[in-house]
């Protein structure tokens, strides 16, 4: 792996990691996500309210948009290994999806907002595997858990930022939404240019990695004997994961107004980026398998927690102890995917690991939606929370044996 002098000293500080390819990805992120969680919190409030759909058709639109955004990540990760590079990809991805969300301000239809959730998921499924990838290939050995902390901190800072421009919007001019979606143009255009002007290729040193050839056809066999069974038991908790959109339905079900959803989204974010860091340290300290199934049990206890709420102060309590499931899982999760792959197909294995949770996006929310509809809310989150700690159970097994703990330890 390349360690450029500009970018890695000897076990650099945070603010050191921060320099170079490490900091420009973040601050695209930071950017990226301002804009996105500008529009994200009010679509279930806009599709449900102004639109007319019911909960079964936001299962439908989340799912399908995830699964898309699965679906090209698996084929982002093949590509950039096939080219040999990262950065055109990076920025083809940002630049579709500042492009295509402030046009959700003229949807007049739920099909409307559907295609342009399902263009947006593709342009964030083309950059992301390229983006992990470069992420890795440009952070100091040992450090990889820290730079995805700091790059998950960045993306939740943005996400802080855009439910707050929207609130303050919202209130200057009540029922404005179209306004809202119409001015994510702004910090889209912006993470594009940050992406031309601060994002360099890095090319990783390979010479102790195993003979596969980034071009040739390979299946997920040559990703590792242990990475197979990994995958397997993400997927299995995804299926317990919908999108957290339910959970902005569940808010305003306890009473949060719609004038503090966004502001309640923003909050949730303070949370998850105040526990990013940490949870990436840790996953270099500790094994990433025991801060991921700590994180998954933490996710059980607060669909619980939903489950059985009842006020708004439980809804915004509960959010705020979400964020550390996301602390828990976001960098160790990907960290881990760096320690069981091979280093030529390291965008591969992104796209593969994307590609399996995604996978199980489309029947989650339809499962979470439907449950919801005919049996409530309550055995919709109780089922997510009974998935979660069985996963949380199998994660272990699934890294025993030949070249599995042992490869997780030693990397």
């Amino acid at each position: 792996m390349v360690h450029p002098a500009s970018e890695v000293g000897d076990r650099p500080t945070l603010c050191g990691l921060l320099k170079g390819n490490v900091g420009a990805l973040a601050a695209i992120s930071f950017l990226n996500d301002a804009a996105s969680e500008m529009m994200y919190p009010l679509l279930p409030l806009f599709l449900v309210g102004t639109l007319g759909a019911g909960p079964a058709f936001l299962g439908i639109i989340e799912g399908i948009a995830e699964s898309t955004a699965s679906l090209t990540k698996l084929a982002g990760g093949f590509l950039s290994d096939r080219l040999g590079r990262r950065k055109v990809l990076v920025g083809w991805g940002y630049g579709v999806a500042a492009v295509i969300r402030p046009l959700m301000a003229i949807a007049a239809a739920p099909w409307h907002v559907l295609a342009i959730r399902f263009t947006d998921r593709l342009g964030k499924g083309v950059r992301t595997a390229p983006r992990d990838a470069l992420l890795v290939e440009s952070a100091p050995e040992g450090r990889t858990g820290a730079a995805f902390g700091l790059h998950r901190a960045a993306d939740h800072a943005g996400s802080v930022l855009g439910p707050l421009v929207a609130t303050l919007i919202l209130f200057l001019l009540p029922g404005e939404l179209r306004l809202v979606f119409a001015l994510t143009a702004i910090p889209g255009i912006l993470a594009v240019l940050v992406v031309i002007r601060g994002v360099r290729e890095v090319r990783p040193e390979v010479s102790d990695a195993p003979p596969v050839a980034p071009e040739a056809k390979a299946s997920i066999r040559d990703l590792g004997p242990v990475f197979p069974r990994y995958l397997v038991v993400l997927l299995l908790f995804t299926l317990g994961n919908a999108s957290d959109a339910f959970l902005l339905l569940r808010a305003q079900d306890l009473g949060v107004p719609i004038v503090m959803i966004p502001l309640l989204w923003g909050a949730f974010h303070v949370s998850k980026m105040l526990w990013s860091v940490p949870g990436g340290i840790l996953s270099d300290r500790f094994r990433p398998s025991r801060v991921i199934a700590s994180g998954w049990v933490f996710y059980a206890l607060v669909y619980a927690g939903f489950a059985v709420a009842t006020t708004a102060w439980h809804a915004w309590a509960l959010f705020l102890v979400y964020g550390l499931f996301y602390g828990l899982t976001e960098s160790p999760e990907k960290a881990l995917v760096a320690t069981l792959s091979p280093k030529p197909l390291l965008a591969r294995a992104y796209g593969v690991f994307h590609f399996s949770v995604g996978l199980a996006a489309l029947p989650a929310s339809l499962i979470f939606g439907f449950l919801w509809q005919v049996f409530g809310a309550s055995t919709a989150f109780l089922f997510g929370a009974g998935v979660a700690l069985v996963a949380a159970l199998l994660l272990p097994l699934a890294l025993l044996g030949v070249g599995g703990t042992k490869q997780e330890i030693n990397t």
